[in-house]
């Protein structure tokens, strides 16, 4: 492996770089996401029957339990705010969970660039290896050899494959994370709508 980083010359380095950058990452968002992994529905369902039934304490209490769920805390600020108007509870869960979500896209941005910049460094580096190549054929004009070209175009075949084989795999796996992340911002939009509407149920009832 250290022969053929070496024998990808400079370009190896931001590639390399950026391979590590964008596994630290991955692997962050995926911890985050397997962390608070949990079954939405049943969770919000058990919270809503306690809201319902003006177990409020019982319902803050469950939230607090689970409070590394996003779900839990955005439903916990809109329980602990249940006397406000029905308009003013949906714009702070809203706020609330637009901030769970953003807190689950940070860093990604990063990631998506590191993708898009990992084949460019490698065609970089294919670039700048033919030009070796070229540039020792015409310093060796009819005496070239094979092992005289052979430098250069190591360096433009590895480099493109190491951009490619660092791009593709990131990519699907970024693909994952953000389809997971849409999600969860889904079930809060759905829950905290759920959430509303049984508050405003409970005030009509009184």
């Amino acid at each position: 492996m250290l022969w053929v980083i070496v024998k990808g010359g400079p370009a190896m380095i931001p590639i390399i770089l950026g391979s590590v950058l964008g596994l630290a990452i991955i692997i962050d968002k995926l911890w985050m996401l397997f962390k608070i992994r949990s079954d939405v529905h049943s969770f919000t369902n058990n919270v809503l029957m306690m809201v319902k039934n003006d177990k409020f304490e019982e319902a803050l209490a469950l939230c607090s339990k689970n409070s590394r769920y996003p779900i839990a805390l955005t439903l916990k600020s809109g329980i602990e705010k249940r006397d406000l108007p029905s308009q003013e509870i949906e714009r702070i869960l809203e706020r609330i969970g637009n901030s769970q979500v953003k807190n689950l896209e940070k860093h990604i941005g990063g990631l998506i660039s590191i993708i898009g910049i990992e084949p460019l460094l490698g065609f970089l580096g294919t670039i700048t290896g033919l030009i070796r190549a070229f540039m020792a054929w015409e310093k060796a004009g009819s005496q070239i050899t094979v092992s005289a070209l052979a430098s250069g175009i190591y360096e433009a075949m590895i480099t493109t494959a190491a951009g490619l084989m660092i791009a593709v795999p990131y990519y699907l796996v970024c693909n994952f994370i953000i389809s997971k992340i849409k999600y969860i911002s889904y079930e809060l939009n759905d829950s905290s709508m759920q959430l509303v509407e049984v508050l405003s149920e409970n005030k009509i009832k009184r």
